[in-house]
């Protein structure tokens, strides 16, 4: 064997052997979730900061307007009242005795009426007839003068009566009122969520800034709300009559449709709390809601845009700088600037550097996920 064919064989040798090296020694190729660049549909949204709360439109937390012992209770936790019904009375006895003398005294009254005024007119017909009596020469001028004395005094009697009539009327109005301080009544027709106080306990007023409980939390459960605090820095965006998706916690499979009520003109500032401006979100329709609690927490979903038949891509898949790692051909992962549009917390709208059907990785987080790296792929649907 020549020299030369030597060396050449020694060189397919060392090659074929480093070829082999390299070929067992090489880096496995990293598994990667890739979804497919597809068109769909991208919103612009924005979310609660913090959970919100289904409230009702009508919520009343009743107490008595003077305190006093609890003589009664018509109803009970759960029940449905209409509006008008009696819900709790306080002992006011000494209210009822107080309205039996004033109705006496206001029937009394009536009764000197009928009979001061009859005479007060039985008294203006007398000076009639001395008048007539006078003009005729029957009668002194005097007699005829003591008889119109006489029916003015008892007119004026008259009208006194009648006014007693209307002071004992008052009386008697006033001592209801009174009565009314000690009764609670239903505004509205509801569910009653709450007594707090038993028979013969006593109960108070609950003023406003007084942490006392009400003794009758009364809720109009037939109108139904999402009350949403939303971070400062996104309540321009927000306008009356956006569309809305609620969740419930305790109802994760379902989806409520809602729309933007009211955007309350304040922020609020919480001690140790983000700042928020809270937003009135109703139901559509109202009777989706039924069934509901109050108190339930929610989370709403407020959308401010949408875009449809868009190229997009999960969001999960963007990287620092708007970039994205494309699945090439060869299994090799390549870096791509990409230009976005709309986005929310699961799609990106793709409007520059990729093309629909492209591979791009989703699972960044993995170890040795980097550009130029090998890579084998778990396709998701971009969908």
């Amino acid at each position: 064997m020549s020299p030369i064919l030597r060396r050449g064989l020694a060189v397919v040798v060392v090659v074929a052997c480093g070829a082999a090296i390299w070929w067992y020694t090489r880096p496995s190729p990293v598994a990667v979730d890739v979804s497919r660049v597809a068109r769909g549909i991208v919103e612009a949204t924005v979310a609660n900061t913090r959970a919100g709360e289904i409230e009702s439109c009508r919520r009343a937390r009743l107490a008595p307007l003077q305190g006093g012992r609890i003589d009664s209770i018509a109803i009970e936790e759960g029940a449905h009242v209409r509006q008008g019904q009696v819900l709790m009375r306080l002992w006011n006895d000494d209210q009822q005795a107080q309205e039996a003398i004033s109705e006496a005294q206001f029937g009394s009254a009536r009764k000197r009426v009928a009979e001061i005024c009859t005479l007060a007119a039985n008294a203006a017909r007398e000076a009639d007839r001395q008048q007539d009596l006078q003009a005729r020469g029957f009668v002194s001028d005097s007699a005829a003068e003591r008889a119109r004395a006489d029916a003015v005094s008892r007119k004026a009697a008259c009208e006194t009566a009648r006014a007693d009539v209307t002071a004992a009327s008052a009386r008697v109005a006033a001592s209801r009122t009174e009565q009314r301080r000690t009764v609670l009544v239903a505004p509205f027709d509801g569910t009653v969520a709450k007594i707090t106080g038993k028979l013969g306990e006593y109960a108070t007023p609950s003023p406003p800034g007084v942490a006392t409980p009400p003794a009758i939390d009364l809720i109009d459960e037939s109108c139904l709300y999402v009350k949403a605090p939303m971070d400062e820095v996104d309540a321009p965006k927000i306008q009356p009559g956006q569309s809305v998706r609620v969740t419930i916690d305790a109802l994760p499979d379902r989806v409520f449709a809602a729309r933007v009520k009211r955007v309350a003109p304040y922020v609020a500032a919480v001690e140790k709390q983000a700042r928020t401006v809270d937003v009135d979100i109703d139901f559509e329709p109202q009777d989706a809601a039924r069934g509901l609690l109050v108190g339930y927490s929610a989370d709403a979903e407020i959308i401010l845009k949408v875009h449809t038949d868009v190229l997009r891509i999960p969001t999960a898949a963007l990287r620092a700088g708007n970039t994205v790692l494309r699945f090439g051909n060869k299994g090799v992962l390549e870096e791509r600037k990409v230009d976005t549009g709309l986005a929310n917390w699961e799609f990106t709208e793709i409007t520059g550097g990729l093309e629909e059907g492209d591979r791009i990785v989703t699972s960044l987080e993995r170890e040795g996920v980097l550009p130029g790296a090998r890579a084998r792929a778990d396709e998701a649907d971009g969908h």
